[in-house]
């Protein structure tokens, strides 16, 4: 008798611990049977605005829906680039899981820091030109991403410019030291000579001096069109002071510029792209993928928001066409 009790208790014990192990498992394990490890992700953003913020919205949201459990270091430049790229290096050698590069100078200070940790962008327009990667669909090394540059947003902004609001001469301010406002004004020019339409320039080194490039194209164009710089969006409300005074119809390149006072955009949500962003991380992550074999993505979905309240301001009338075309926001 006592022979078997010792066989039963033992079995019984046994039986304890092949179960304690099972529950500790599933719960670290995803549904493929996989243990997922707490991941550190640094975060280099190269200035605070709306946009880049709703990025990375975007970007977090896609992980917690892929059941990934991260740590963020969030790192912001402040629109310096020495910060920028002290920031990439920290990270590699903090030996970060993964660097989320949120604008195009903070993920070519990642490429110049590291050719090994995956690297995810978002917020960059061109990342062929700008050699982040070798192609859109074979992006090779360590790096992918999404674009913040739509094919269509610009011309369908100059043609709205010039056909809806006839202007003849569109001002632009951008920091030329931003190679993706470079890429953004060269495509303005080659849609505005196919329009008919000039573009005058100014250009801006820091947020600080964006009101008086503004104020110096007053009385030399029939509309202002900001792209999607970094340091002339970080600082839009000066360039919407002075549209406001002025009633010089501001055009915007993204959506979130919008709200923040532009008249209009042809845009869509950088809360999307971040997202798609944070999908092909997740897939780094979780499913052992390379950079190199995720294509970068172009945003999805294009739309024409215009602002009633900034038009009113700029004295602006809302054609009844528009409101067929348009989403309406106050």
């Amino acid at each position: 008798m006592k022979k078997n009790w010792l066989k039963t208790g033992a079995s019984l014990i046994l039986a304890g611990v092949l179960l304690s192990g099972c529950n500790d498992t599933a719960e670290n394990d995803d549904s493929s049977g996989k243990k997922q490890e707490k991941v550190t992700i640094g975060v280099t953003q190269i200035v605070q605005h709306a946009s880049l913020d709703e990025a990375f919205k975007g970007f977090k949201k896609a992980l917690e829906d892929q059941k990934i459990d991260a740590e963020f270091d969030e790192q912001n430049a402040q629109g310096d680039q020495n910060n920028s790229q002290t920031i990439a290096t920290n990270f590699v050698n903090d030996k970060v899981d993964l660097i989320f590069a949120n604008s195009t100078p903070s993920a070519l200070s990642a490429l110049n820091a590291t050719k090994d940790i995956p690297i995810v962008f978002t917020s960059v327009t061109d990342p062929v030109v700008t050699k982040l990667v070798q192609s859109m669909e074979s992006p090779g090394g360590n790096v992918t991403g999404t674009t913040d540059y739509h094919p269509e947003a610009i011309p369908k902004s100059i043609a709205f410019l010039a056909d809806e609001l006839s202007a003849k001469k569109i001002g632009t301010i951008y920091n030329a030291g931003e190679q993706n406002s470079v890429v953004q004004v060269d495509a303005l020019k080659e849609e505005a000579k196919k329009a008919g339409v000039e573009i005058v320039e100014a250009s801006v080194s820091t947020s600080a001096e964006v009101k008086q490039a503004t104020e110096s194209l007053i009385g030399k164009v029939d509309a202002f069109y900001i792209i999607t710089d970094n340091t002339v969006v970080s600082a839009l409300e000066s360039v919407v002071m002075v549209a406001n005074d002025k009633d010089i119809p501001l055009f915007v390149g993204e959506l979130d510029s919008v709200g923040r006072g532009g008249f209009a955009a042809f845009g869509f949500s950088y809360y999307d792209i971040g997202y798609e962003a944070g999908e092909k991380a997740a897939e780094i992550l979780k499913d052992g993928k390379k950079p190199s074999e995720l294509a970068v993505q172009y945003p999805q979905k294009l739309k024409l928001v215009i602002n009633e309240t900034a038009a009113k301001e700029m004295g602006i009338e809302i054609k009844e066409e528009w409101k067929s075309e348009a989403e309406l926001v106050k």
